[in-house]
């Protein structure tokens, strides 16, 4: 299987982002009854092969939204009040959710791991979001995330050899 390296990543993605776009487009259109079990298949398999310690390029270029449960847990980890850590590491975005002030990740260290990993935002629990139940509804976060992640890229690759449209 290929295993793109990051500085490869993004050409990829944008070289199959149009046959990636039609591919989803038809997806929405038709969707197959066993799709979220085969993504869920795809997902563990590809996970498998897949250090995150390797890479962490979703933390170093992209920034999760906290949810308000999210910030009362993170807070309270870091003893905190939800107001003060709200002040020293967010800021609200154009669509009004609450986002880091900066990227790479503020709780990423050296060695790629999160310093909050056991209270991590649930973005950051959920991606790639490639298992995500209904994984048709989320094809445009797919289409941004394989610029993003090697394994979600492995992964749409698989899907449409799995599931071809």
């Amino acid at each position: 299987m290929l295993k793109p390296s990051l500085n490869e990543i993004q050409k990829l993605a944008k070289d199959k982002h149009n046959e990636n776009k039609k591919y989803f487009d038809k997806l929405k259109k038709k969707t197959p009854k066993n799709l979220d079990y085969v993504m869920q298949d795809l997902h563990d398999a590809e996970f498998k092969r897949t250090d995150c310690l390797e890479c962490a390029n979703c933390c170093k270029t992209t920034g999760p939204l906290f949810t308000s449960a999210d910030i009362e847990r993170i807070a309270k980890h870091l003893k905190q009040k939800p107001q003060q850590f709200i002040d020293q590491y967010l800021r609200i975005d154009e669509d009004k959710d609450y986002v880091l002030q900066s990227v790479p990740c503020t709780f990423l260290d050296a060695e790629n791991y999160c310093m909050i990993y056991d209270v991590r935002p649930k973005a950051c629990r959920e991606f790639p979001h490639t298992d995500r139940k209904k994984f048709q509804q989320i094809s445009n976060l797919t289409l941004k995330n394989v610029a993003i992640c090697p394994a979600a890229y492995n992964i749409v690759e698989e899907m449409k050899k799995k599931l071809p449209l």
